[in-house]
């Protein structure tokens, strides 16, 4: 990757366990590098909160914050950490824009059924989804 010169992959859900060196949290990211909030193999945001998230992950997550969180607004805080970092890419999937849960998640490594069957409908791209997702990008210094 530093021979070549191609950027790493940094995963918001892999950084809040460990300490302070993991990789993954976002004051240890480089320009080189993709930042997502999750990918197509991993739960959504909010699924990933409910479902896989050990107490310590939600605390840490919770002190790195400096404040409280739940499952309503995880999508949200996880996607600004995205959007501030120093990662010349970021990328957010729609079901963590969407505050999605579980159910939305695309893809299970090592299953058979079940796999890339969610789909976005018109209803759920709002003009004030937009708008906060405009207004964040612009936040962010990402237009």
């Amino acid at each position: 990757m530093q021979i070549y010169g191609f950027p790493g992959m940094k995963v918001l859900l892999f950084a809040f366990g460990g300490d302070a060196s993991n990789p993954y949290i976002p004051h240890n990211h480089v320009e080189n590098c993709v930042v997502y909030t999750g990918t197509h193999d991993n739960n959504t945001a909010k699924g990933w909160y409910e479902q896989d998230a050990t107490e310590e992950e939600k605390q840490k997550l919770v002190e790195y914050l400096g404040r409280e969180i739940d499952e309503s607004n995880v999508n949200w805080e996880l996607t600004r950490f995205a959007l501030m970092s120093v990662a010349n890419t970021a990328v957010i999937p729609m079901q963590d824009y969407l505050g999605l849960g579980e159910d939305a998640r695309m893809n299970t490594p090592s299953t058979v059924f079940g796999n890339w069957s969610w789909r976005v409908t018109a209803a759920q791209l709002t003009p004030a989804l937009a708008e906060k997702i405009a207004e964040m990008t612009a936040l962010y210094g990402r237009v």
